[in-house]
């Protein structure tokens, strides 16, 4: 994988395909995906995509498709370039001082929500509804919160590949997600 900013380079088959019983991610959504990237990326037009929406970007799962963890992690060097550029932006726009106090208030907003007490950080889905299992999503909020309160170690990758089992009435994925991608723009601002 060796294109600008961790696109594939041209012509080059990106990824290898999930072989067997494995599923992978459609490979025309990726590959539509990737070409309207590089395109955002190489013109460098504002607003035409944003690390936030390289984060979110979720594809259809398929027998046949591409590896999806080969495709996370270059979804993930993508993201980081697009972050690096924003960041860029935003500091000659606004100054470093704008931009420490931004990046400060939403880290600010993200320990409030994890410091309220175990079991209570995020609304519930319904008792016949499932949501992410409370106890694991409690033991990464207080990683997340150490983070925050006192520095400890976390990269950007373990918040991008922490994944939950579900329970019923376990914390609702919306409000989880949510915060888990306001850290990772907090860790891609001070990184």
């Amino acid at each position: 994988m060796s294109g600008s900013a961790g696109f594939p380079q041209d012509g080059a088959r990106p990824f290898t395909t999930a072989s067997g019983l494995r599923r992978g991610y459609e490979k025309a959504a990726v590959d539509s995906f990737l070409a309207h990237a590089r395109e955002a990326f190489e013109t460098d037009a504002v607003g035409l995509l944003t690390a936030a929406e390289i984060r979110r970007t979720a594809f259809p799962v398929v027998k046949g498709g591409y590896r999806i963890a080969q495709v996370d992690a270059a979804l993930g060097r993508i993201e980081d370039a697009f972050a690096h550029r924003e960041r860029e932006r935003a500091l000659a726009a606004e100054g470093a001082a704008a931009w420490v106090e931004d990046t400060r208030a939403l880290a600010q907003e993200v320990l409030d929500r994890l410091s309220r007490p175990p079991g209570h950080r995020f609304r519930r889905a319904g008792r016949l509804h499932y949501g992410y299992r409370v106890d694991e999503v409690d033991l990464v909020a207080d990683k997340l919160a150490r983070y925050l309160e006192t520095g400890e170690s976390l990269t950007v990758e373990q918040v991008r590949t922490v994944a939950f089992r579900l329970q019923r009435g376990g914390y609702r994925e919306d409000q989880v997600d949510a915060v888990l991608d306001a850290m990772v723009e907090v860790l891609l601002a001070v990184g």
